[in-house]
């Protein structure tokens, strides 16, 4: 309750408008009946007109008042509910938007996208529900008690007799459906789950055949959310009846015992059908507390959910309130490890050290899997070290302004990501307010202009989801524009041109010394031909550092290095 304090404290004053309303309304339902119980044993019963139509006036009267609060209390609650669930989910976004990406991984990406739909949503109807129905339902069968046992007090050992056995029924209710619906939640996840990994993958699907494979891992989901959803139903369609025949029969006892008390002089015909009416309310206001319960369910196991994403630390320590510098390049590891796990026996990568001056270009190079993409991911703060830290121009990372550090850098992933929208939005992701020029010029040294050019709107060319109609070179050389047009102090490329040609290659590196000019830049890459001219290349192998040097250096010193060399150039090419 603590997590949602914020958002009672901010609604809290249209929350009580809205049940005011709800009280006026509520009023005015439970003196119908007793309006109606004089006009039968008064006016009817005395067969005085003017009284019936002055008591069907006030009885017009009190409709009209009840329907303005109803009307006062629905735009009331459907205003605070959607509100409510706005801020929730901007707030929610910005909550995971501030998440480093080791907290990240804690949570799946299905899961997160659940949380923010349709918990939310379920969040979102509990609220609009308690301004409705929720308080509506208790108050109602409260009044009709009060008013019923006001009416005719030796009726009311009948209401008395009947309270114990409904609440007994709605605990048991409660009891029973809540686990369900915590199952039932985690069965959304991994349906999103699987249904997003089949969309993004599902041209590999389809190569591989895999249909079958893919189908049949969506119906075992499936059916496990809907076996845990029928349970669930079936569970609440036991016991919303049972609440029915409970009140039903105890109508039929009041009929019946109201019957023989107006044989024998001591109840009025009026009263009884009051007291039926009330007993109406009553059943009304049951059934909607057995709803209520539900609804409360299904949005305490969301509102648990919702408040794991919430209540979760951010490790992503660069907070607002960090140093802004305005960064140089230097870069330096001082005797870095890294888990994923936070597990020191499985380290990613152990004791990196090394430094990168300004302006220099540093080559990282390795097998598959030996932790280079880790390494560049520690600069920009995507991760924390484990032990150890990094320095940006002597000052550590964590005391820097995380915006600023990422101002000062610009990243071309490994694999590349890009946005639906036209090639000049992927582009301008780099700098929002650059101008054609720029972009142009970014795309020319990238060596995307002439591909897009040619395209049949240019740069407004519409990229479909990821940019599919573009080819893996092309996207490459997009993503690289991206970040060029960022002029960055820190430029990381993380084997971003494995789907380009040497000779492209090599003029893009060519253009980025005259482009960018003083920038520090990190070419990480298993291709020899990428780093064979950096100022400096680190060669890791299983996370550590195993040499680092020019390539004659390590030519000279490094064995993992000249095997490398071996495999990729030949030994007598590179001799």
């Amino acid at each position: 309750m603590n997590t949602f304090y914020v958002y009672i404290k901010r609604y809290y004053k249209l929350f009580l408008v809205a049940i005011f309303s709800l009280m006026i309304e509520i009023f005015c339902d439970l003196m119908q009946p007793t309006i109606m119980s004089k006009v039968v044993d008064i006016g009817v019963k005395n067969k005085d007109i003017n009284y019936v139509i002055n008591m069907g006036g006030v009885m017009v009267l009190v409709t009209l008042i009840g329907a303005l609060g109803a009307t006062g209390r629905n735009i009331l609650s459907s205003t605070v509910s959607q509100s409510f669930a706005s801020d929730l989910r901007g707030d929610l976004f910005k909550k995971i938007n501030s998440f480093s990406f080791k907290t990240l991984d804690n949570f799946t990406t299905p899961s997160l996208v659940t949380r923010l739909t349709n918990d939310v949503t379920q969040v979102q109807n509990f609220v609009n529900g308690l301004m409705r129905i929720f308080v509506k339902a208790p108050l109602i069968g409260i009044g009709a008690i009060i008013m019923a046992s006001r009416l005719n007090p030796p009726m009311a050992i009948i209401l008395i007799i009947i309270l114990p056995i409904i609440i007994l029924i709605i605990f048991m209710n409660m009891r029973i459906s809540y686990p369900f619906f915590i199952k039932i939640q985690g069965a959304v996840d991994r349906v999103n789950g699987i249904m997003r990994e089949y969309l993004g993958g599902v041209r590999v699907v389809k190569a591989f055949n895999r249909f079958n494979y893919e189908k049949h891992r969506f119906e075992n989901s499936n059916e496990e959310l809907t076996k845990l959803s029928k349970t669930a139903m079936m569970v609440n369609s036991l016991f919303s009846p049972g609440i029915t025949l409970t009140v039903n029969l105890f109508i039929v006892v009041v009929l019946w015992v109201g019957g023989n008390r107006v044989n024998n002089g001591t109840m009025e015909v009026g009263q009884v059908i009051a007291f039926t009416n009330y007993m109406t309310q009553i059943l009304f206001s049951l059934m909607m507390i057995s709803h209520v319960f539900t609804m409360f369910i299904k949005a305490k196991a969301s509102t648990k959910r919702i408040g794991e994403v919430l209540r979760e630390d951010s490790d992503d320590v660069r907070k607002e309130s960090g140093n802004s510098l305005d960064l140089q390049g230097n870069v330096e590891f001082k005797d870095v490890s890294f888990s994923y796990f936070n597990n020191l026996e499985d380290l990613v990568l152990k004791n990196i050290s090394f430094k990168a001056k300004a302006k220099e270009t540093i080559g990282i190079i390795g097998s598959t899997g030996s932790g280079k993409s880790t390494l560049v991911n520690l600069i920009p703060g995507f991760y924390n070290t484990n032990l150890g830290h990094i320095e940006i121009d002597g000052v550590n990372i964590k005391n820097i302004n995380y915006k600023s550090l990422r101002d000062s850098i610009a990243i071309v992933p490994q694999k590349t990501v890009l946005f639906t929208g036209t090639i000049k939005d992927n582009i301008l992701w780099g700098k929002e307010n650059a101008d054609f020029e720029d972009i142009k010029e970014a795309a020319s040294v990238a060596m995307a202009h002439d591909f897009i050019v040619n395209t049949k709107d240019g740069y407004d060319t519409i990229l479909g989801k990821g940019g599919v109609n573009l080819s893996g070179g092309q996207k490459q050389r997009v993503s690289i524009a991206r970040a060029l047009i960022k002029k960055p102090k820190i430029l990381i490329l993380d084997d971003c041109t494995s789907a380009l040609d040497t000779l492209t290659e090599t003029k893009i590196r060519e253009g980025l010394k005259t482009y960018l000019g003083e920038v520090t830049t990190f070419i990480i890459s298993q291709k020899v031909t990428s780093v064979i001219e950096a100022d400096k290349i680190i060669v890791i192998d299983n996370g550590e550092i195993v040499g680092i040097g020019t390539h004659k250096d390590l030519v000279e010193s490094c064995d993992v290095y000249n095997e490398i060399l071996n495999s990729q150039l030949g030994e007598e090419e590179w001799k």
